[in-house]
Parts: structure tokens; C-alpha cells; sequence
């Protein structure tokens, strides 16, 4: 049809050609317009249901955070925030859409003349400048970040990590690679620019969508998330219930493991136990705190119910259980570890405990007693006790108050009269003159329980032929050397009365030692 001279007829048959086609365009423009005019209908009616859906949860949740206020209260503050910032961007989104279609006259069943808005002029010159958004534009993209960043940061930890997710990926505001364009343009460019007005309405619309959309899946996260961790095995805990709470020496011990769950955020309705209503203050964190008189002596039960609040009905649970009452303890536990006479000049372990009460409150008094580092154990210095014997004073405070007492009296002892020792031996020994002389003098307490450490003051040695001589420290004088080095074989070498200091007891005095004979060989 371009090539060579046409003929009047085939130009006007051309021109018939170019009227068809065109004519042909404008039907079909008019098809997609109409077809996002019946779009935009559809998705406006769907989040009509998708609202009444939110306001259902909404309502369910104010319900819950009245029965359970101590698990949905702070979940229902939550939702209430993110419907009020959802509503907010929905009428800013809403407005926005009138401003661009106010000069259109709807029809009787208020819907927009679609086939005639097939221009972008009119959004082009609200949301650009030239290549760059207007400052209309720029706060479109802004009110579609804050929305994003404001409800995330409302919902916190009660939002469900694919939750998140998606409300990234779906307010997403970056820059968008453009096949048609052949570059990457920026999300506003991509969206909106040079698209005619009815299109745009649409992707409005989809945007009210997208804010009704995420407020449902965060309302009703405020309760798929609770589940989650109610049902998770990690909020159990292994709970173990003896038959009886007391057993005597030799008796089989029987109960059970169950699996518990204790939340502190579940808070019961009422509490009955032993047909005493339990108060407000006594059902706290998870649990139930109660109180009553002990009774009688034996074994005895717990009865009664946990009653729940859901929703108009009250689902009771029953608690079953018991205890065993034994008699007050009268009598204490005090004894000495070692044996049952105490000594001076040593540290004295005791053992003290009052039955059926807790070691912090029993307090033990004598003189010279102390506090150790384990429970029940006491060290006793009786030093200072001049006496043969000594009390111990015991008192326990039971759980009621009530204060008891025991005593009980000890044999008070000096520790035994020490042996002479020299190279390990005591009593005699054998051994040339050379090894005696190189020898350090020693006392030890035979045969006695406690371990003592002395310090060797002085000491007498008696060498045939000489007089007693007294050697000071431990170590034999220039004298004694000289005696016996003189000492011939089969002569007898006394080392008696060896004096020692005890350490840690500074000033006790210690019986001098029994001899120790050395034989010269």
C-alpha cells in the first residue's frame, strides 16, 4: 500500500484500512478499561468482607483480654493501635482516589465512567515533577513506608516471622528493573507513571487490600502466635508428685512425673481449696498460693477446684492432693563428730540440726562455738571452759512461730600427753650416735582422733654418766652433742619431757611429753 502511485480507489481503500484499525484499538482500549473498572469493583467489595473479618477478630480479642487479661490485655492495646494506624493510611489512600476522580459522574449504581478515563494525565501532574516525584508523590511513598515500619514495630514479638515477611515484600518501595524500559526505574516511575487514570484507581484500591490484608494476618497473629507457644513442648515443665509429702526410713517412696505447664500470664477466675475461696492476691504468676492450718497428726487431703472464665461458660479443673502432719519436733540432733567428750586445744567439729526444721532457723549457743561453712556444722573451742563439762544450747523456730528447745552437756578434756619422737619412732629406738645426734626432736599424739600440729619448745636428754641436760627448740645443743658423742655402745640415751605450743591454741598448756630411749649401737 506505500509503494508507486495510487489510484483515487486505492486510496480511499487504504484510508477504509486505517479507519478499521483504529476503530478496532478504540474497541479494544474500551475492553481493558472496562475490565479494571470490573477489577477495581471486586477488589473494593473484597475488602469490604475483609474489614467485617477484622472487626470480628477485633471483637474476639476484647472478649479474650476481659476473661484473661493478663495474656490478651496487652495483645488487644496491640491490635487496637494497628487498626487505628490501618484505618489512618486506609482514608488517606481513600481520599487520595476521590481527589483524582472527582470531576467524574457516577452512575446509579455509583460506579465510575471506567471507558472514560483512559488519560494519566491528572495523577502524572499530582505525583511528578519532571522526573522526579512531586511532593505529593514523595509523601505517598513515605505514608506507605511509616505504615509498614509503624505496625511491625506495634505488633513486636506477638508477629509471626512469615508475617513479616510478607508486609516487606508487599510495601515494598524499590527501585523496579523495567523490561519494557530497558532500565531500572524507581517504584513510583514503575507504578503509576504515564498509566491511564481507571488502572491507577486500581492499584489504589489494591493498596486499601494490602492494609486490610496485613491488619487481619497481625489481628490474627495476636492469637496464632499465643497458641504456637502454648502448645510448644517448651513451655512444659516435669512436675514431681509423691503420693505423700512425708516417708519414714525403710518405707518405699511412690509418685509421679506429670507434665506441667505453668504460665504466668493465665490467671484462674477463682480458686477453691478445702472449700475455702482463695482472695485476688493469691493467684499470681502462674500459680496458686494457699494457706490453711495443719490439723490433725497423719496423713491428710487436699481438695478443691481451679474455675476458668471462658467465654460465658466457667470450665472447672479439679485439684486433688495431700499432705502428712507429723509430730513437733522436741529434741535436737547435737554431737560432737569425733567422739563424745570435746577437747581443749583442738578445733572441736559438731554437728547440730533440729528435725523437720531448716537449718537457718536453728541457732546453737555454748562458749566458744561457731558457725562453719555447711549446714548443721558447727566448730567448738573450749579453751576457755574451766570446767569437766559443757552445754550446748539449741533452740529451732518452726514454720508457725512457735520456738522449741534442746540441750545437751560434753565431757571437757586436755588432749593426751604427747610422745617423745625421733625419726618417726617413739617409745625406744636403735641407731648410732651420728644419727641421733643429726636428729630433729618431735612430739606426736598416739592413737588420738584429732590431727594436731605442734611447735617444739624445749626438751630434756640424759646421757649415762652426765646430768640431765635441757636442749631448747628442737635440735640438740653444743652439751648434749659433746655427751653423746662420748656415749659408748649399748649405753641408753633418754629424750624426755619434749614441751610443744599447739597451733591455734595460742596459750594452752600441753602435758611435756613421755620419754623416748635410744639405744647406742
Amino acid at each position: 500500500m506505500a509503494g508507486g502511485k495510487l489510484t483515487p480507489r486505492q486510496k480511499m481503500i487504504n484510508l477504509m484500512y486505517l479507519v478499521f484499525i483504529a476503530m478496532m484499538a478504540l474497541n479494544m482500549s474500551k475492553e481493558v478499561l472496562s475490565a479494571f473498572g470490573i477489577l477495581n469493583i471486586k477488589i473494593e467489595d473484597s475488602n469490604k468482607l475483609v474489614e467485617t473479618n477484622n472487626t470480628d477478630l477485633f471483637t474476639q480479642l476484647s472478649a479474650k483480654a476481659e476473661e484473661q487479661a493478663g495474656y490478651y490485655l496487652t495483645k488487644k492495646e496491640k491490635a487496637e493501635k494497628i487498626r487505628n494506624a490501618s484505618n489512618e493510611f486506609y482514608t488517606y489512600v481513600e481520599n487520595l482516589k476521590k481527589e483524582l476522580t472527582n470531576e467524574y459522574e457516577r452512575d446509579l449504581d455509583g460506579n465510575l465512567p471506567y471507558e472514560e478515563m483512559d488519560k494519566g494525565d491528572k495523577l502524572d501532574e499530582l505525583f511528578f515533577e519532571g522526573d522526579k516525584p512531586s511532593k505529593k508523590g514523595q509523601e505517598f511513598i513515605d505514608k506507605i513506608k511509616n505504615y509498614n515500619r509503624t505496625v511491625q514495630q506495634i505488633a513486636a514479638q506477638d508477629m509471626l516471622e512469615e508475617t513479616k515477611k510478607k508486609l516487606d515484600k508487599r510495601f515494598a518501595i524499590e527501585p523496579v528493573k523495567s523490561k519494557n524500559a530497558g532500565t531500572t526505574l524507581p517504584w513510583l516511575d514503575y507504578n503509576y507513571k504515564g498509566f491511564p487514570l481507571i488502572a491507577s484507581i486500581t492499584k489504589l484500591t489494591q493498596l486499601e487490600n494490602d492494609i486490610r490484608v496485613t491488619e487481619n494476618e497481625l489481628l490474627s497473629g495476636m492469637f496464632l502466635e499465643g497458641t504456637k507457644k502454648m502448645a510448644s513442648l517448651s513451655a512444659f515443665e516435669a512436675i514431681v508428685v509423691p503420693d505423700k509429702t512425708a516417708f519414714f526410713a525403710g518405707e518405699k517412696v511412690t509418685g509421679k512425673i506429670i507434665l506441667g505447664k505453668k504460665d504466668p500470664n493465665l490467671k484462674a477466675h477463682s480458686v477453691v481449696v478445702n472449700g475455702q475461696t482463695l482472695g485476688e492476691d493469691a493467684m499470681q504468676a502462674g500459680q496458686t498460693m494457699f494457706e490453711f492450718n495443719a490439723g490433725n497428726i497423719g496423713e491428710q487431703d487436699i481438695n478443691g477446684e481451679f474455675q476458668f472464665k471462658e467465654g460465658d461458660s466457667i470450665i472447672k479443673l479439679p485439684i486433688k492432693g495431700n499432705y502428712v502432719v507429723v509430730p513437733k519436733p522436741n529434741s535436737a540432733t547435737i554431737s560432737a563428730d569425733k567422739m563424745n567428750s570435746v577437747y581443749r586445744g583442738v578445733q572441736n567439729p559438731m554437728t547440730i540440726s533440729f528435725a523437720g526444721i531448716s537449718d537457718n532457723n536453728v541457732k546453737a549457743n555454748a562458749q566458744g562455738l561457731s558457725k562453719a561453712s555447711k549446714a548443721g556444722q558447727y566448730n567448738w573451742n573450749v579453751n576457755g571452759i574451766q570446767g569437766k563439762t559443757a552445754v550446748v544450747t539449741v533452740t529451732g523456730t518452726l514454720p508457725d512461730g512457735t520456738v522449741v528447745s534442746d540441750k545437751k552437756t560434753f565431757n571437757v578434756r586436755d588432749i593426751p600427753q604427747p610422745s617423745a619422737s625421733v625419726r618417726g619412732k617413739t617409745d625406744s629406738a636403735k641407731g648410732n650416735k651420728n644419727d641421733l645426734s643429726n636428729s630433729t626432736i618431735n612430739a606426736v599424739f598416739k592413737d588420738f582422733v584429732f590431727d594436731v600440729t605442734t611447735t617444739v619448745k624445749s626438751f630434756e636428754v640424759y646421757v649415762p654418766g652426765n646430768p640431765a641436760i635441757i636442749c631448747q627448740g628442737n635440735k640438740f645443743n653444743a652439751q648434749a652433742l659433746k655427751a653423746i658423742s662420748r656415749a659408748s655402745r649399748g649405753d641408753q640415751i633418754t629424750i624426755n619431757r619434749v614441751q610443744v605450743d599447739v597451733q591455734g591454741a595460742p596459750g594452752y598448756k600441753v602435758r611435756p611429753s613421755s620419754p623416748l630411749v635410744w639405744e647406742v649401737q
